[in-house]
């Protein structure tokens, strides 16, 4: 099993598949795992690329007892799994709060990064703001902590069937529903950083190409939201899924692949 070493002593799991085309790194959401991805790793390792699927701190297989769970210490995981895997221009890829994540890994890493995907990425902000009328509020987030408190189980399981815009199969439920029960308690910690994030000062910044995956039903991360942060970005395109909610690549498996494919061959090297 691998592991990356970080805060003296501490461990964040990953999974390194090789390939001769671009390396992506994957991020997930919050409180779940990289197994969120492997319909999206298969995919992408069938095409020939380069994989690496992480699991971020306080999350599935890494270490749960991290001091520090904020959205910085999470990018840092990111920025030195780059390094330490001598990764040539990868592309990083988010969802949800691993939007968040890789954002602030690409203002670090700059041109060493050749692309970055955000699926209904939390940024600039997850939370609304006087001047950002976009997502929800810092008392709608204290509220999900307060029932995590109350009933994890019955909370976790709630936020699982609020992820897609369609009901879904039950085993599909139990599959995410049993990667929110694999997170630790400082989960919570790093929800309530990203409700307090603010990247609008970081879009600006990062040159490389981006490309905006969007559920027009999304519950979560508004759809207005994402709109609203392509405006930020140098280069950015935005794909809207109509009819889809938090989770583009699980609700439309086939047209969400079609983009990402096509955006990986058409990075440059």
């Amino acid at each position: 099993m691998a592991q990356l070493e970080v805060d003296s002593g501490k461990h964040v799991y990953y999974e390194h598949y090789s390939g001769s085309g671009r390396a992506v790194v994957l991020v997930h959401g919050w409180a779940v795992t990289g197994h969120c991805w492997d319909s999206t790793v298969s995919e992408l390792l069938t095409a020939g690329h380069e994989v690496v699927v992480l699991d971020l701190r306080a999350c599935g297989r890494s270490d749960k007892d991290f001091a520090d769970v904020s959205i910085e210490a999470l990018a840092g995981d990111v920025v030195a799994l780059v390094r330490e895997l001598e990764l040539r221009s990868p592309v990083l890829s988010g969802w949800s709060l691993g939007g968040a994540v890789v954002v602030a890994a690409a203002a670090e890493l700059g041109a060493e990064v050749a692309g970055l995907v955000l699926t209904a990425g939390a940024t600039p902000r997850y939370t609304a703001s006087d001047d950002w009328p976009h997502g929800s509020t810092v008392d709608d987030v204290e509220g999900v902590l307060a029932g995590l408190l109350a009933d994890r189980a019955g909370a976790f399981r709630a936020v699982a069937e609020a992820v897609c815009a369609a009901p879904q199969s039950e085993p599909t439920l139990a599959w995410l529903w049993g990667q929110f029960l694999e997170s630790g308690p400082r989960v919570s910690d790093t929800m309530r950083a990203l409700a307090d994030v603010d990247q609008r000062g970081l879009l600006p910044g990062i040159t490389c190409p981006v490309l905006l995956l969007a559920g027009a039903d999304d519950g979560f991360m508004s759809y207005s939201g994402v709109a609203a942060s392509a405006d930020l970005f140098p280069d950015a395109r935005l794909v809207r899924f109509d009819g889809v909610g938090h989770a583009p690549f699980l609700e439309d498996q086939e047209a969400y692949l079609t983009n990402l494919l096509s955006f990986l061959n058409g990075v440059d090297t």
